[in-house]
């Protein structure tokens, strides 16, 4: 039987590298040097995600400020964030279970990027509301 958001909640444990995390948006030419950016860094996480109208990577703020110069044409936002992981393996066809988090988040007034990976989801959340977000999912996993 398929679990439940609220059952895999109850089990999750949620990890942090206590890392600020820069979001840059690149032309869609940039794919090349992006990826050479990620493949250089060998952190614990990155991300790099190509669709048709722009590259974007979300990565230490630390490798942003070593490898800006090989990304022109990137754009920076105006904050940083931290990574929460929902640190436990997660179905592939576990359903509504970011629909749940995120609403918990919300109600927090703490907005989010999503990503997933092959068996974790992770979530990041401006440095300045970081604190919001555990205790909601903490509040969350109580439920």
């Amino acid at each position: 039987m398929a679990q439940t958001p609220q059952q895999v909640m109850q089990q999750a444990a949620f990890y942090s590298n206590n890392q600020p995390y820069v979001l840059i948006g690149l032309p869609p030419g940039a794919i090349m040097a992006a990826a050479g950016v990620v493949a250089e860094i060998g952190e614990p996480f990155c991300a790099l995600v190509v669709d048709k109208d722009e590259v974007s990577l979300l990565i230490p703020a630390e490798a942003w400020e070593d490898f800006q110069d090989r990304l022109p044409g990137g754009k920076i936002g105006d904050r940083t964030y931290r990574l929460i992981t929902i640190d436990l393996p997660l179905e592939p066809d576990l359903i509504g279970f970011i629909a749940y988090v995120s609403a918990a988040l919300a109600e927090a007034n703490v907005p989010i990027l999503t990503f997933a990976a092959f068996s974790r989801d992770h979530f990041f959340v401006p440095d300045d509301r970081f604190a919001a977000a555990m205790e909601a999912l903490d509040r969350l996993k109580r439920l």
